[in-house]
């Protein structure tokens, strides 16, 4: 081959190499630019859907606070409407039943303080929580024989007697005994007393009592001896099954409504029975039926637990009474105190071993004293120079137990503190939310 021929065969196949390696270089070109061209319209695309979801997020709030706004007035109307109405129906209800028929608890009832009587017995008033027996209120006492229920219904009738009110004895057992009564304070020439033929007769005076609102204290003795007349004039062996409890079911219903208005305290002093074969629990059960346990606001159970001796008589009895039910204070508090043969509870000595526990009455050895004034030496020396000489001593040391262990809060000093705790837990909630918040905004940047 000749040397022409060679160096032009070197030639072609150079250009072809050269041509080889532009293309190559061309096809790489477009391939980035490619490239370049995608992840353009990739940041174009991505930068178009955040926008578009940032304006439909403010248009969704803008609509959200468009539909709030919305149901805030239409919230407000209504709520203009509702109250518009409730006065209409108001101003209707006083017009047709008269005025107060129908109120909200708090403007009335949340600064009433509920009118007691004492019982005249120390003990008991704290038992009961209260300061003594409630007015416009049912109280039913009861227990066994000689226990000492109609002694201190007489207690209560002499304390509301002190106070200037008028009481009523209902005795329906034919068993009162006036030299008792007097020995316990009663001023006799100021208690009006009845004595039924029957319990429709004494329930009708009760509730003619009730009507008049002259009374403070009604005392019915008892629920047992309170003999519906078809018993009385039906035959000594007929079966009357239920009528008792039909009487003071009817008799209860009727009274109610007017005891409120009358603001008098009703005592129903009432027996026990026992159920035959009751083999758990306990058997007894008072007369009347169920109804005077449900309408009753206290309810207190006294027995006799032991007597007091000196030398070798019997001078008083000891007795416990306890509160079985209470819808003014906590219930089931117990109390026990002394009735003496002679002047009935021993409220006096009370007030002494109560002042002494509470170290409103000071005790060195035998010795009692209050605010540095000897009293004198023993516990029937004191009682007897505080009864006799010093009553006015006697009263001031039973007001600072009073105040002491009677504590009776208003219903609007417990709304305060009830909206006080609502606040700090309130505060707590919100502190809570705030952690909450943040933990959650430290994982967001993790």
């Amino acid at each position: 081959m000749s040397i022409n021929r060679i160096l032009s065969l070197t030639n072609k196949i150079t250009q072809r190499t050269n041509k080889n390696i532009i293309l190559s270089n061309t096809v790489r070109i477009s391939s980035s630019s490619l490239c370049s061209t995608k992840t353009n319209l990739f940041i174009n695309k991505t930068t178009n859907i955040n926008l578009y979801n940032h304006y439909s997020k403010k248009s969704k709030k803008s609509k959200e606070d468009d539909e709030d706004d919305i149901e805030i007035e239409t919230t407000s109307k209504t709520g203009k409407k509702s109250s518009s109405s409730m006065e209409n129906v108001l101003k209707e209800l006083e017009k047709n039943f008269g005025k107060g028929t129908l109120m909200k608890l708090g403007s009335q009832f949340s600064t009433q303080k509920v009118e007691v009587i004492p019982s005249g017995s120390m003990g008991l008033d704290i038992a009961l929580g209260v300061g003594g027996l409630p007015k416009g209120r049912v109280t039913e006492i009861f227990g066994p024989e000689s226990s000492g229920k109609t002694t201190l219904a007489l207690h209560v009738i002499a304390q509301a007697q002190k106070a200037g009110g008028n009481c009523t004895f209902i005795d329906a057992e034919h068993a009162l005994n006036p030299q008792w009564a007097a020995r316990l304070g009663v001023n006799l020439d100021e208690l009006f007393v009845s004595q039924p033929d029957n319990g429709e007769q004494a329930l009708e005076i009760v509730d003619s009592l009730l009507r008049s609102k002259t009374m403070s204290v009604i005392v019915v003795d008892s629920v047992a001896a309170l003999v519906p007349k078809v018993e009385i004039e039906g035959e000594m062996g007929d079966a009357h099954l239920g009528v008792q409890a039909r009487l003071m079911s009817q008799a209860l219903r009727k009274l109610s409504p007017s005891l409120k208005d009358s603001n008098c305290v009703l005592i129903f002093i009432n027996q026990i029975r026992m159920k035959i074969g009751v083999m758990f629990g306990n058997p007894e059960v008072t007369s009347g039926g169920n109804a005077l346990k449900f309408f009753s606001s206290i309810r207190i159970d006294i027995r006799k637990v032991g007597t007091v001796k000196k030398g070798e008589d019997i001078i008083a009895s000891q007795v416990k009474a306890k509160v079985v039910k209470n819808k003014l204070a906590p219930p089931f508090k117990e109390a026990i105190f002394d009735i003496d043969f002679q002047s009935g509870i021993n409220k006096t000595g009370e007030i002494i071993d109560l002042a002494v526990a509470e170290e409103i009455v000071d005790k060195m050895g035998s010795w009692y004293s209050y605010n540095d004034i000897k009293l004198d030496q023993g516990r029937e020396k004191t009682k007897y120079f505080l009864e006799k000489t010093q009553p006015n001593l006697l009263v001031e040391i039973e007001n600072k137990l009073r105040d002491k262990l009677i504590k009776s809060k208003p219903l609007i000093n417990q709304q305060e503190e009830n909206d006080q705790t609502m606040e700090e837990f309130d505060v707590e909630n919100d502190d809570g939310d705030n952690q909450v918040l943040e933990d959650i905004g430290e994982s967001i940047k993790k």
